[in-house]
């Protein structure tokens, strides 16, 4: 493989290795460079990809590694963490990790994915993914007919209709819903007056805007099976699930390293909001330089990690053919 590749490929999860699944096809040079860390490390399961439901990530990482490196000879795997990104000019970047090593390509696509930052009530972080689910399209039917399940409705929940539609969501799973606001008096009359008086609506939903001091996974047979919340008043109460959405940030240095546009975070100054890469083609606000995957919207799952993973790698090879050519480039 030659010293330049055609593809620098940052971040080895869904996203990126459907980009390198997708450049391949192509006969691209490629290099995907995996930090080995993802969002969903302590998930267990994923869902909504066919044939793959209800099966570790891990798993399905580890076989789309080896149907890479079993059918293609164009693309290289390297476990490495990264720590550096630039652009040399409008048709080489270069990357770099603590080592001093560096790998030079054609085009970036930037498939670092995003972590989360939880909210400063103790417990939380403890019960992320095991009772405190982001998505209930992902997880939660496992519990589906539960007796009560609760909102945050904090951080980026912290509105009356998106605290709202999570409630909704979790109807679909558990007979009654509670939407704690953790204090906001405010936000409580909001939700409760959008709710409205409707008898069936009443039956389901309500509101709780007590102050939490802290929540704690509750085990059964040795297994999470609820979540016990404590207020600040000392008063406890249960749920077998709760939803939240916590505040994220783009993964890594790269996009501000790279210039990229990124988009507002509620998180302060030095956090990086979405990088602003837009459907179909995925390419930033710099020449060359793709996304795809959890950095470049606030839904974040597997299904859609893969779409926009093929989608930036049919751009960046879109652009890389007409450069070949001489011609001028749809993208």
């Amino acid at each position: 493989m030659s010293s330049t590749v055609d593809v620098l490929i940052i971040g080895g999860g869904p996203a990126g290795l459907t980009a390198a699944l997708t450049l391949v096809r192509q006969q691209h040079t490629a290099i995907l460079l995996d930090s080995g860390s993802y969002r969903n490390g302590d998930a267990k399961y994923m869902h909504m990809i066919p044939t793959w439901d209800h099966k570790n990530p891990a798993e399905f990482r580890a076989k789309a590694r080896a149907e890479i490196r079993e059918h293609y000879d164009t693309v290289e795997i390297v476990d490495t963490e990264l720590i550096s990104a630039r652009k040399i000019n409008d048709s080489l970047f270069e990357v770099g990790d603590a080592s001093g090593k560096v790998w030079q390509g054609r085009k970036v696509i930037l498939a670092t994915g995003s972590e989360d930052v939880f909210p400063d009530i103790p417990g939380y972080e403890a019960g992320w993914v095991k009772r405190i689910y982001h998505c209930l399209y992902c997880k939660g039917y496992e519990d589906r007919n539960a007796a009560s399940s609760g909102v945050l409705a904090i951080q980026a929940a912290s509105i009356a209709p998106m605290a709202i539609h999570l409630a909704e969501t979790a109807a679909g799973l558990s007979s009654a819903v509670t939407i704690y606001t953790h204090g906001a008096e405010d936000l409580a009359a909001q939700i409760q007056s959008s709710l409205g008086t409707q008898v069936s609506s009443a039956e389901v939903f309500k509101v709780d805007s007590r102050p939490i001091s802290r929540l704690r996974v509750v085990d059964s047979s040795g297994k999470p099976s609820g979540i016990e919340i404590t207020f600040a008043d000392g008063s406890t109460t249960a749920e077998t699930f709760l939803v939240h959405n916590p505040f994220t940030r783009t993964k890594g240095p790269f996009a501000a390293q790279l210039g990229v546009e990124t988009g507002p975070s509620p998180l302060p100054e030095n956090a990086t909001g979405d990088i602003v890469a837009n459907f179909p083609m995925y390419q930033t606000s710099v020449r060359g330089v793709f996304a795809a995957g959890d950095c470049v919207t606030q839904y974040k799952v597997v299904a859609g990690a893969i779409s926009s993973g093929c989608n930036a790698a049919v751009a960046a090879s879109a652009q890389l053919l007409a450069e070949r050519f001489g011609h001028q480039s749809l993208v």
